[in-house]
């Protein structure tokens, strides 16, 4: 029986009076309590996880200990801890969302032995707080008292130990209770962890950090920066339109002057501005760190400045002198930080000579991180000396106003700089990417496939399930080699003489049940990430390369869309959802659906499934599958055809395999020529989602999962006009469709890189697509801008994105809603689906930023070794796309690298070419204009470079110790790059290989566009489909010395 209590709550109106709030609060004689040793577990309701039952003692960490170290508690040698909601709680109103998420993802782990007990829920643990009693002294009292229940409802068999820092706590009910232990954390970890070296050394440096926040406030110099306002005065300010809040986004090249800030929710409706909010200075940005959700004021419009138009190194100083600022644009100060956003940090140490130059005390160290965005931290540690060559994780613990610097401490080493794999756990850490290999529990929830005990259908799914295995001649068409296929396409004719065209998706929730270990670690990753030269996988391989695979001649369960086509106008009659068994008759790769589409049928020895057939049979199979791939291509023409009237744009898109030798290493790398069957089947895969989003949005208009891509801000084409406009193109920006139709006509016939670098233009513009629910969005911003479809999702790769398992539940919902049936999944609610959907989007972004970042470390290790005065392949083709004002960014077709090249070094000389046209640096002046750029040295004749104009570039590395090495362009010749015949006939070649090879390394907007555009990303195939890793990419670029893989585009957006 629940017994109600009430809760009082004091809150400050926005006019500073006190507001009484009394709240209902429901207390319940059971709650579960996760433990073996309950001695009444159908009471308890204890469903799920459990503490392990060989350990020694529970844990109970109180609120203080789990705020200051969980990173501790993560340690899996660490077990049987029990945290309280209480602590929980503390942790979420006292130190922000992530860290909270950390505990909730923490909790659900299975790996990790921890569960949450509801204390303030159970009648016996509640403790109402007394009049005038501190909070922090009430939530350690309550988290003793439910200790104490705890080893009593235990029936006193496991001891129980408090860790807290609460002196006086330890004092007061050290020896209180029998069973019951109270001690210091550091205590706890010397006494019962003495041999467990890393958890005492974490200890140390979180409690040198403590000691040195306090003294730093004992000490009396002054301010360095001004105090934050209360959180109050900040929440009625954003209210009141006094402030404005928004993500802090610090530009890269200028970390040290130069951050924006984008608005967000009320601020971005009611403050009437249109475009980002400058933010200049480290004493403006006070202390907020990238990322982090501040409350912005607006400064007096005579204070406005512009961000700067010049390119820029990342360089330390950031000096601007000599910088020439835009059109001055709102500016503001930070007045107060709403949301910390605080992650690991990889940085390294000062070198020797680093160290001596920092002062007297040699304990404190300033570190720089490896992102340039991120201010220098400064730590305490003895081990400066040890550490010198290796990237080290920190945390920061506080930014006081009285330090230059943030306070952090040190958390592990992660391997020496240059090392390969030290390198690739920097991207790891750096975009938050943490993967294992997936646990004991979360595998023996694994269905079984091997030799000695085979997979096969089960008698149930039969009857359940509709059954195409002789009824429909199934195929999928994937890069040759893949095992991974998560989708088949189907096309017969009915009886009544029209089409029916089928869409088979594996049906990956078959396997994973909702809430299961398996599927929370799937929803936590959200995503496979793709680097370079490995991969980290959603699911296991059991699933993804096996039982989830639609491979060819196997019986799989599939969840299908059917439609029926009129025979001649393939217009949609009906359309059918729902879960099949399929058993794919052919596993055919790109190329070879291709030369059947041409009537090239010597392929044929190249399809297994041909091999060892008579010729009369071999015949009528050939027939039958050369008919259904083109009638799926002709319907694929027409679906395309409507779309394309609607305004969907063709953007850069590319696709590449990894080609695998016997053992499985990276053999080569084959970009693909643009098949029309690469079109064919995107856009049965483009109709599967579209049909799919309109029938779940249907049944479940308030929690289904969506895909949306909103319009892109005109004043984000400005740069695309005026390019297009050098060259007497006209570009109409103002629907998608008037876009699409401009971008088709920009078309130089001399020169077919300019529509290539406009349409990657037009793509930067744009804004990301973005998962999302359709109970908090209306439904006129449902539309995708870019496919032309007013609804969209994704439904077609479960096995490496978990918004795809969401959808094919909420399909299944759907199916069993329209039979009047129950339903049996279990459906997110609107606000469930909202936050789950943020936490998809910010895995997809670091999942492209990682594979960004790892592609763009190999090409460096390319060029590395290489002379760029003596080496052929550091000497290219390049096209000048953009102007600034001391140089100009280029475009190198060979290689497909986007970089800045200076016509103004550091020592304030100009780029001159002489009449050989060979370029050497020279006293002078720059003077820039709308669509050129001219250099006129001291005593020479001017040079003068154009939009578009091709100029030789030299590749060469620079070599960074703090960050990641970078490549640098250098102009060496105003003139095209002279090639051989022999080249130039393999570049013409490489020309149309660049737009296929850009999709592992486009920036952010690009690759996530690209994707959507496309509608299908062919994936490459490494050693396994697993946590694994292939052979070096450095040495598969020395073999294709002529292909690279790089896009630094984004690096210069400024």
């Amino acid at each position: 029986m629940l017994q109600k209590q009430e809760k009082v709550l004091l809150l400050k109106t926005f006019q500073g009076r006190t507001l009484r709030i009394v709240r209902e609060h429901y207390l319940r004689p059971r709650v579960p309590c996760h433990s073996p040793l309950c001695p009444q577990p159908s009471a308890c309701r204890n469903d799920g996880k459990l503490l392990s039952s060989d350990v020694t003692h529970y844990v109970i960490p109180d609120w203080k200990v789990v705020q200051d170290y969980l990173e501790i508690l993560e340690f899996l040698e660490l077990k049987g801890i029990i945290f309280m909601q209480t602590a929980c709680q503390a942790v979420q109103h006292q130190r922000g969302r992530r860290q909270y998420n950390k505990l909730r993802n923490l909790l659900k782990d299975a790996r990790h032995d921890c569960i949450l007990f509801a204390n303030e829920f159970q009648q016996h643990c509640y403790l109402p707080r007394e009049g005038g009693e501190p909070m922090e002294k009430w939530q350690t009292r309550s988290i003793y008292n439910a200790a104490v229940w705890y080893y009593h409802h235990c029936q006193d068999r496991m001891p129980v130990v408090m860790v807290t820092e609460d002196e006086e706590a330890i004092q007061q009910y050290g020896s209180e209770t029998e069973g019951v232990f109270v001690i210091s954390f550091k205590n706890y970890l010397d006494n019962f962890w003495p041999d467990l070296k890393a958890a005492h050394e974490l200890c140390d440096s979180i409690l040198q950090s403590r000691r040195e926040k306090e003294s730093e406030n004992q000490e009396s110099h002054g301010k360095e920066y001004p105090e934050h306002l209360p959180a109050e005065v900040l929440e009625a300010g954003v209210k009141s339109g006094c402030y404005v809040q928004g993500i802090l986004n610090v530009n890269k090249h200028r970390a040290q002057i130069e951050a924006f800030v984008r608005l967000q929710g009320a601020s971005c409706k009611d403050s009437g501005l249109v475009s980002d909010i400058l933010v200049h200075g480290l004493k403006a940005r006070n202390r907020a760190i990238h990322g982090d959700l501040v409350a912005v004021e607006l400064l007096p419009t005579r204070e406005w400045k512009g961000r700067t138009a010049a390119l820029c190194e990342n360089d330390i100083e950031d000096k601007a002198s000599g910088e020439s600022p835009s059109e001055p644009m709102p500016t503001g100060r930070v007045v107060g930080i709403l949301q910390k956003n605080w992650r690991d940090y990889v940085v390294t140490f000062p070198s020797k000579e680093e160290v001596q130059s920092q002062g007297k005390n040699a304990q404190k160290v300033l570190v720089t991180p490896w992102d340039y965005r991120i201010p220098k931290i400064r730590i305490s540690t003895q081990q400066a000396g040890a550490l010198q060559d290796f990237r080290v994780v920190v945390r920061i613990d506080s930014w006081e106003s009285t330090s230059v610097y943030p306070n952090g401490h040190f958390v592990r080493v992660l391997g020496r700089i240059g090392d390969l794999e030290g390198e690739i756990a920097t991207i790891l850490v750096e975009n938050s990417i943490s993967v294992v290999p997936f646990s004991e529990a979360q595998m023996c929830e694994m269905p079984v496939n091997s030799p000695e005990n085979p997979w096969k259908v089960s008698p149930e799914e039969e009857k359940r399930r509709k059954d195409l295995r002789k009824t429909h001649l199934v195929f999928s068409i994937d890069p040759k080699g893949c095992e991974d296929v998560d989708d088949a396409l189907s096309v017969r004719t009915l009886h009544n003489g029209n089409l029916e065209l089928g869409v088979h998706i594996a049906d990956v929730t078959h396997f994973v049940a909702p809430n299961s270990y398996i599927d929370v670690e799937a929803r936590t990753r959200a995503t496979t990430y793709y680097l370079a030269d490995r991969r980290y996988d959603m699911l296991p391989p059991v699933l993804s390369a096996d039982l989830c695979s639609l491979l060819g001649g196997v019986d799989r369960y599939a969840v299908s869309v059917m439609w029926e086509l009129d025979k001649t106008s393939y217009e949609i009659k009906q359309v059918w959802y729902g879960r099949t068994i399929i058993r794919s008759a052919y596993k055919l790769f790109y190329e070879a659906a291709q030369e059947l589409l041409d009537g090239n049928f010597s392929i044929l020895d190249e399809i297994p499934e041909f091999k060892d057939l008579d010729e009369k049979s071999r015949q009528a199979r050939l027939e039958e599958l050369v008919w259904a791939i083109g009638k799926l291509t002709n319907i694929a023409r027409h679906i395309r055809a409507q779309r394309d009237g609607c305004g969907a744009l063709e953007l850069e898109g590319v696709e590449v395999r990894v080609e695998l030798d016997e053992r499985k290493n990276i053999h080569d790398l084959i970009p693909r020529q643009p098949l029309e069957v690469h079109e064919t089947v995107a856009e049965c895969m483009i109709l599967a989602n579209h049909w799919v989003a309109k029938k779940i949005w249907e049944s479940f208009p308030h929690q289904a999962l969506l895909r949306q891509h909103p319009p892109p801000h005109q004043e984000f084409f400005a740069e695309l006009r005026e390019c297009a406009k050098a060259k007497g193109f006209v570009i109409d920006t103002r629907s998608n469709k008037t876009l699409a139709d401009s971008l088709d006509k920009a078309d130089d016939p001399n020169d077919p890189i300019v529509n290539k670098l406009l349409r990657s233009m037009a793509t930067q513009a744009m804004s990301n697509a973005l998962y999302f629910s359709t109970g908090s969005c209306a439904e006129e911003d449902f539309h995708h801008y870019g496919l032309a479809l007013d609804k969209y999702t994704h439904f077609t790769s479960p096995i490496r994105r978990y918004s795809d398992m969401i959808v094919h539940r909420l399909l299944m919902a759907a199916i069993s809603k329209d039979r009047k049936e129950e339903i049996k999944e279990n459906l997110f609610s609107n606000k469930d689906l909202e936050e789950l959907c943020r936490h998809i989007n910010n895995r997809n972004r670091a999942a492209q930023h990682s594979q960004k970042q790892s592609t763009e470390l190999f090409q460096c290790m390319y060029f590395k070794d290489k002379d760029p005065d003596t080496e052929a392949r550091c000497i290219a083709d390049g096209v000048i796309y953009s102007i600034r004002t001391n140089g100009v960014l280029v475009f190198i077709p060979r290689f497909g690298i986007k970089g800045a090249a200076y016509l103004k070094n550091k020592d304030g000389l100009v780029i001159s070419c002489g009449l050989d046209s060979h370029s050497e640096w020279k006293p002078g002046s720059l003077q820039r204009c709308q669509n050129k750029i001219t250099s006129t040295p001291t005593g020479g004749d001017p040079v003068t470079f154009h939009l578009f104009d091709h100029v030789t570039v030299r590749i060469s590395v620079q070599a960074l110790r703090c960050h990641s090495d970078t490549i640098r362009l250098e102009i060496i010749s105003n003139k095209p790059y002279k090639m051989s015949s022999t080249e130039l006939c393999r570049q013409s070649s490489l020309l149309l290989k660049s737009e296929l090879v850009k999709e592992v390394t486009r920036s952010v907007e690009e690759a996530q566009l690209a994707q959507e555009i496309k509608g299908k990303v062919i994936e490459e195939e490494y050693q396994e489909y697993c946590q694994s890793k292939g052979g070096s990419l450095y040495t598969l670029l020395e073999e294709i010395r002529d292909l690279a893989l790089l896009d630094v585009s984004n690096n210069y957006r400024i």
